[in-house]
């Protein structure tokens, strides 16, 4: 059995590392990303590399959906065509796109990401969906990348929702991984470790989160900004990495897929990290953990996430259809009991009453 695992730099001066790291791939670059990142990051890059052996072939546009028609379109310019790796930069759709580019056409990439809201840049699954934005399939690849690239401020100086929402979704990783693993004495090493680290993805977000908030929000990056941007980036990457897809997921993103049906919170926009916040509510009041639940009660509140229903635009008349969307996939199928439709509605019903 093989694992790899990209290391990182992070920083104000991240990209200063890239000639270092990444001359012994080749001399030549393209940098693919969505449209913001590019304007953040492109430059930047550019100015990293001007003093070094790597020459930038180019600098494209992923095409804003992470689709085979787009990776298509991609491999149609010789620019990218003549280069040695793949530079992606943005954020999980950028990054997936070329993900799946650099396994097809068997060359290194690097990723930039330019927001914190998924650990997209540490892993090897991709997700490629339709030009429509309706799912298509999942790459599986064996190695994520070989490098990641953070730049504090690039990430400090993007929109905050992001970061906010990232928290949110990347916090769930410890409650649903150890949650999923409680019980089973029999996991290997790679399972254990990962189970291990996934501590990391709740406890530093909630002692730095209101505070990384606020120094994103003033477009200054500091110790608080930088814990919460490894606990989103790296420590759920390497979780995702070590651990199989049912300790991946849980109960707050089985919640998750549930409110997808719910139309009003679906016209609202909410965010998909948003929702697995108050989700995580849910799964602490169904797994009985009282006293964590009153903290990240608490700490959700402070954050200015979702504590209630009417927060998501939904409403306990929804529940049936969502529970009943939850319950349907595969998100709980390992986990140490079975999970019905009345302990989800009943932690909804105790969270709104909390919420009075």
């Amino acid at each position: 059995m093989r694992k790899y695992y990209p290391n990182y730099s992070i920083g104000t001066d991240a990209y200063a590392d890239i000639p270092m790291v990444c001359e012994k791939y080749g001399t030549k670059a393209v940098i693919i990303g969505g449209t913001h990142a590019l304007a953040a990051a492109a430059d930047l890059i550019k100015e990293a590399v001007a003093d070094s052996n790597i020459m930038i072939t180019g600098v494209f546009e992923y095409g804003g959906e992470a689709s085979r028609e787009h990776i298509d379109e991609l491999n149609s310019h010789q620019e990218v065509i003549d280069a040695d790796m793949i530079f992606a930069c943005g954020g999980g759709k950028a990054i997936d796109t070329c993900k799946v580019l650099s396994q097809e056409s068997n060359r290194p990439f690097f990723t930039f990401p330019t927001i914190a809201s998924t650990c997209a840049s540490c892993t090897s699954l991709g997700i490629i969906y339709h030009p429509d934005g309706s799912l298509r399939e999942y790459s599986f690849q064996e190695k994520p990348s070989e490098w990641i690239f953070i730049n504090t401020q690039v990430i400090a100086n993007a929109p905050e929702k992001y970061l906010w929402a990232g928290i949110g979704d990347t916090m769930a990783k410890f409650y649903e991984c150890t949650t999923s693993a409680r019980g089973d004495n029999d996991l290997d090493h790679s399972t254990s470790m990962g189970v291990q680290i996934s501590n990391l993805c709740a406890k530093p977000l909630v002692k730095y989160g209101v505070e990384a908030l606020e120094e994103c929000r003033n477009h200054t990056p500091g110790k608080a900004l930088e814990e919460v941007i490894l606990g989103i980036i790296v420590s759920t990457g390497f979780v995702s990495n070590l651990v199989g897809i049912d300790l991946n997921t849980g109960l707050a993103h089985a919640c998750y897929n549930g409110f997808t049906v719910c139309k009003s919170t679906e016209e609202h926009g909410h965010l998909h990290g948003e929702i697995v916040a108050y989700c995580i509510l849910i799964l602490l009041k169904v797994d009985h953990q009282e006293e964590e639940f009153k903290k990240i009660y608490e700490f959700s509140k402070n954050m200015g996430f979702p504590v209630k229903l009417a927060d998501i635009h939904a409403t306990i008349d929804d529940m049936d259809a969502v529970i009943t969307k939850a319950l349907s996939g595969i998100d709980v199928r390992v986990w140490p009991y079975e999970v019905t439709p009345d302990m989800i509605l009943d932690a909804v019903k105790e969270i709104e009453q909390v919420a009075l």
